[in-house]
């Protein structure tokens, strides 16, 4: 059994240490293992995690350098990164909580949002959020479309939302 558990456990890490590369090399534009701090967030929300702000600020100072440069290393990301997705943190809200969600701004029972709809929700509602920020919708919850949010979907169809107003 402790053999299995050390066997997994290492083709789990090295699955995660492939997945983190590829994600970080996206946005290596020198090909130099360094990439923009302000880029940092995308390469983790594109990983699965859903830090808060204060929580992507937290990780972006345990990888920075201690006069920070503005970029990041990739051997200072890796065991950082890697830690996360191995503790499992800053999962994303489960589909049917997010589901809800939508069904609860969807007064009308349409089974979509307008775009203006989203823009007012996200700007002058309470709670709006900050213009340009991201929504990532997988199959199985509200989709996008070029006009709106649809609440039904396929993995095909599943991206990212970007609000920008």
């Amino acid at each position: 059994m402790i053999l299995f558990t050390l066997f997994f456990s290492e083709v789990t890490v090295a699955e995660f240490h492939r997945k983190i590369k590829e994600a970080f090399e996206v946005f290596d534009h020198e090909s130099n293992d360094t990439v923009d701090v302000r880029e940092i967030g995308t390469i983790i929300r594109s990983l699965g995690c859903c830090p808060s702000e204060g929580e992507l600020h937290d990780l972006i100072a345990e990888v920075e350098e201690e006069e920070p440069t503005g970029y990041i290393r990739f051997e200072k990301f890796l065991p950082v990164m890697t830690k996360v997705l191995l503790e499992r943190r800053y999962r994303p809200i489960p589909e049917d909580v997010l589901l809800r969600a939508f069904e609860v701004l969807d007064t009308a029972k349409r089974g979509y949002l307008t775009r203006e709809e989203l823009v007012k929700l996200m700007t002058e509602e309470e709670g709006a959020v900050q213009s340009g920020r991201c929504l990532r919708l997988e199959a199985g919850t509200p989709q996008a479309s070029g006009t709106g949010l649809h609440a039904s979907g396929s993995p095909q169809d599943a991206k990212m939302v970007c609000i920008l107003v």
